[in-house]
């Protein structure tokens, strides 16, 4: 087959969770051999369950998913499965795998020089869990390379990516020839090497398909939008001036009311003509972390911390002085594996040499991986937890500033998108009202709609804070009092 012939297609297709959770309803596309094709959607759209129905992982409930013969496909996932942490690199290699291969590291080394990631020579005997996050995005988008396929998925491939890992990343799709789709929030490395969008939308559980790269489609997308509500809105004026004028004629009673009837039916004729506008991604509502009553004092203090040495990844310590108080921010910076998460968790947990929280400080802490959730509780439990005093209505409202309303609130949270629990985990710390906030990647999975109100509500946060972002946009929102860069002397 040549590039540009149709590799797969949807026909037809539909799919559901349950009849209270529809996904797709008879979507349509094709997916080119050699394009480079973005999958855009809110959280929850059913991005991740479309590309589980590429790879065969869900079948449709009704229509049809046409490939062409022996068609490979790879996927790199969000995540690690939790299951499969406990492998060393080698053998989480070798489970991408079918059939046994014999020649797995050096096919290893050729993926890791793509992906950018270097280490000592005994990497393939190393744990998977013993990598960093943005070392195992990396190792994610390996995995998937390795299998050499003819359809590469990734999924959200630059979370926990610093910036040179990202630019690696974007010059290897600008020129990788094979087949791509990507699920990502990151607007900019979008645009970088879109040609095709699949737009999925929440509302009516249909797909869109366009031609261009990111930006030109997010364009003409808004562009159609509002063309088409002007037009609604000129329809709905005469739609109302047919109701006001059936009304009056009806009040005329005789032969007026038959004049009336024909308004009416017109005004309904009218409704149908209607366009159904695709309705933008909604925002979440602006909000404040409140903090703990009677926050004084020194909240943390950082006298020495441990970082990993790139070339022998070994820890060495290092000495600081860092007073953290009320409404103090702290920036931790530096590249992928040095230490960064480990130093978090470590402070989160009071287990971190060197560093100490005050007595009676509450901690709020989000991490990158979600696992300060019971996967699972339902939401609202998890919600409910997280107050000091139950109060269900007060719940509620915080929970429907993130979206977290209808079916939401009783879903187990393993079954959420991960961008759903991501917002899960900002409610939790609103509700939680923490002494100390403790973030690690919190941009990561979240639409990039709702990152500014995020950024403000942070900027705005009147305790003791700790930040991890490689996202610069982001972290330029936020009032930041101090920065430790780990990599400093190193």
């Amino acid at each position: 087959m040549a590039k540009g012939d149709t590799i797969i297609s949807f026909e037809k297709t539909s799919f559901e969770y349950s009849a209270l959770k529809p996904i797709l309803d008879e979507v349509a596309f094709s997916v080119r051999r050699g394009s480079k094709t973005t999958i855009m959607g809110q959280n929850g759209a059913g991005k991740s369950t479309l590309f589980q129905l590429i790879t065969g992982g869900y079948k449709p409930d009704f229509g049809k998913i046409n490939s062409i013969p022996h068609l490979t496909i790879a996927v790199s996932q969000q995540v690690i499965p939790r299951d499969e942490l406990k492998y060393t690199v080698r053998e989480f290699f070798l489970r991408r795998f079918t059939k046994p291969v014999y020649d797995i590291d050096p096919r290893i080394d050729e993926v890791l020089e793509v992906v950018n990631l270097k280490d000592h020579e005994k990497i393939h005997e190393r744990v998977m869990q013993s990598f960093s996050g943005g070392q195992q995005a990396r190792l994610l988008l390996a995995s998937a390379l390795i299998q050499d396929p003819d359809l590469l998925l990734l999924d959200e491939p630059t979370n926990n990516l610093d910036k040179a890992g990202i630019e690696h990343l974007t010059d290897f799709l600008v020129h990788y020839p094979k087949t791509v789709m990507v699920i990502s929030h990151d607007a900019a490395f979008l645009n970088a090497f879109t040609d095709t969008v699949l737009y999925l939308d929440v509302h009516t559980h249909k797909v869109e398909q366009y031609s261009g790269n990111y930006f030109d489609v997010v364009k003409d997308i808004s562009a159609r939008v509002e063309k088409e509500q002007r037009k609604n809105a000129q329809l709905e004026k005469k739609i109302q001036d047919n109701k006001d004028k059936a009304n009056f004629f009806a009040n005329k009673g005789g032969k007026m009311r038959l004049v009336a009837r024909r308004m009416r039916d017109e005004a309904e004729d009218l409704e149908d003509t209607k366009v159904d506008v695709r309705k933008e991604d909604k925002t979440i509502r602006a909000f404040k972390i409140p903090i703990q009553a009677d926050l004084t004092g020194e909240v943390l203090k950082i006298g020495s911390y441990n970082v990993i040495r790139p070339k022998t990844h070994k820890p060495v310590t290092k000495k600081t002085e860092i007073v953290l108080r009320r409404g103090t921010h702290l920036l931790l910076t530096g590249p992928n594996g040095i230490g960064k998460s480990t130093l978090l968790e470590s402070i989160a947990r009071g287990e971190a040499v060197g560093s100490t929280i005050g007595a009676g400080v509450k901690v709020g802490y989000y991490r990158q991986d979600f696992s300060t959730l019971n996967f699972d509780e339902t939401v609202r439990v998890s919600l409910m937890a997280a107050m000091e005093v139950s109060e269900e209505e007060h719940m509620r409202s915080v929970a429907a500033g993130f979206l977290i309303t209808g079916n939401i609130i009783n879903t187990k949270i393993g079954d959420l998108s991960e961008g759903q629990k991501g917002l899960v985990a900002f409610a939790r710390l609103v509700l939680e009202r923490p002494g100390l906030l403790i973030l690690d990647e919190p941009t990561n999975h979240i639409n990039f709609r709702h990152l500014p109100e995020i950024a403000q509500a942070l900027d705005a946060y009147q305790g003791a804070m700790v930040l991890v972002s490689h996202v610069p946009d982001f972290v330029a929102q936020i009032r930041i009092d101090e920065t430790l860069d780990l990599a400093k002397g190193i």
